[in-house]
């Protein structure tokens, strides 16, 4: 009788694991060592090589040909941003980059940090479906991606097993660009060097999100961005799809942004 009720337990929970991971799917573009995805290193602050991309991405008005990849939740052209506590948008010191969840990432109390440039035909078709549903009044077809990918990474000073998990896209048909920004799992906004709490990892300066283009004019802050609300940013978007914000970014164009910053609420709730 206990091995029946234990194997009816297990075969429930694995039944109640699906849906979970059919939704990840969903939002989240693949990632991993099986996508052949690289790996940045463990270490506290750390960054990517310098990366060159086989296509120019064009960032307002820029064409880049290298970036990094840097472990406190930041895409950066030129620079490395060795930088945990963040800042609004936008910077008095210039530096253009891409800010998905710009925080105390340390990897090395867990998580890691996945990136690949994207050669998947398949994967191309399915982002240009989603930007031509998000943008149907711009002719796009998706010729290059990059994506980067958090995954349940800690925060420093972490006494905790919390992680976050999400992703940023870059992609263009050379004239045209655009990134995806997508959140899975957001269970902590803040690291202990930026004040806050070892535990719950709130607090303190919490995290920013949005993107910043080296003038003072081309910039955008995520509603949310540096205080508690951040962590409900899983609910958030400016598609309609809650977890994804999407901007074209060859040009400073932002849509369908909402007028209020959503409330705390627990991540059980629903975002209207």
């Amino acid at each position: 009788m206990k091995f029946s009720f234990a194997f009816l337990f297990l075969m429930l929970g694995a039944v109640m694991n699906v849906q979970p991971e059919r939704e990840k799917a969903s939002l989240l573009y693949p990632y991993g060592l099986d996508q052949h995805d690289h790996k940045n290193p463990k270490l506290d602050d750390g960054t990517s090589q310098q990366l060159p991309i086989t296509v120019p991405f064009t960032f307002y008005g820029k064409k880049h040909q290298t970036l990094y990849v840097n472990n406190n939740g930041v895409i950066s052209f030129g620079t490395r941003v060795h930088q945990y506590t963040p800042e609004p948008f936008p910077l008095a010191d210039g530096r253009p980059f891409v800010a998905p969840y710009w925080g105390d990432v340390n990897n090395v109390l867990g998580g890691d940090i996945f990136y690949r440039e994207i050669t998947d035909p398949a994967l191309l078709e399915r982002i240009t479906k989603n930007i031509n549903q998000y943008f149907p009044e711009i002719p796009f077809t998706a010729t290059w991606g990059f994506v980067a990918t958090w995954d349940h990474v800690a925060y420093y000073g972490s006494t905790t097993n919390k992680g976050n998990t999400f992703q940023a896209v870059l992609t263009t048909n050379t004239k045209t660009s655009f990134i995806i920004l997508n959140y899975w799992d957001i269970q902590w906004t803040t690291g202990v060097a930026s004040d806050g709490d070892p535990e719950t990892g709130l607090g303190g300066t919490p995290a920013h999100a949005g993107f910043n283009s080296g003038d003072d004019t081309h910039f955008y802050n995520i509603p949310g961005s540096e205080t508690e609300a951040i962590i409900n940013i899983t609910k958030t978007s400016n598609v309609n799809v809650p977890g994804r914000w999407v901007f074209q970014v060859d040009d400073f164009k932002v849509t369908g942004v909402p007028t209020e910053v959503p409330k705390v609420a627990n991540r059980n709730d629903c975002w209207l």
